[in-house]
């Protein structure tokens, strides 16, 4: 009875939240009909999973809520071809959305639990296309390399240089900018190594851990 309880629900988290904010995108609502986004959702808030709001994780962390994270998944186009890094693993359900769109995803966080939580969720779903790791990625991840999407979760007051940096020929970086009471979400995109920006919406988001401190440098 769950389970047909659960499938109604995201139903209709899809038809009245996420389709209304303007994503449109098929294959994208199809994805978040998909994937149970209840079981990433912490138990004691497990009656909020379709609820139009942040859900609070551990550690003062926010889960985002379902009209955002559709709307950045289909900003960013994702292909069966692409790389992902995503900046901030959380609950582990946006990974595995990214995971079902790509071909690889790198994800990191700074709180080592997040990450063990994660694993176990996505192992259960037989998501095994995501590299999970443990650290500090505000000010750069795995530098060496480069990416066709790269996804902060969380707000920055202002994005650094390094992460479009790290974007391949084509690639799309999301970021959301910016101090309450205004943030403004981004899609800057690489061509012929020049970067342009999108500003697609207004919002607000909590910011990364370390975004705010005096060691978010360069």
């Amino acid at each position: 009875m769950l389970q047909v309880d659960s499938k109604q629900a995201r139903f209709n988290m899809v038809e009245q939240q996420i389709r209304p904010w303007e994503v449109l995108n098929q294959q994208v609502l199809d994805l978040i009909s998909e994937v149970p986004r209840e079981d990433f959702v912490p138990t004691a808030y497990r009656n909020l999973a379709f609820a139009d709001i942040n859900i609070p994780l551990a550690h003062d962390q926010e889960m985002m809520s379902p009209k955002l994270e559709g709307r950045i998944l289909q900003a960013l186009q994702l292909t069966p071809k692409d790389s992902v890094l995503e900046i901030g693993t959380g609950s582990g359900y946006f990974t595995a959305l990214l995971a079902k769109s790509a071909k690889h995803v790198d994800s990191v966080d700074i709180y080592d639990d997040f990450i063990t939580e994660a694993r176990s969720k996505l192992n259960a779903l037989n998501i095994n296309n995501v590299s999970l790791k443990t650290g500090d990625a505000i000010n750069g991840w795995n530098l060496g390399r480069r990416y066709d999407v790269i996804v902060l979760t969380g707000s920055v007051p202002e994005l650094k240089p390094h992460f479009q940096e790290q974007l391949n020929e084509a690639g799309r970086l999301f970021a959301i900018v910016g101090d309450e009471p205004i943030m403004h979400a981004h899609l800057i995109t690489r061509i012929a190594g020049h970067f342009y920006t999108e500003s697609l919406f207004e919002t607000l988001l909590p910011p990364l851990l370390g975004a705010l401190e005096e060691n978010f440098v360069l």
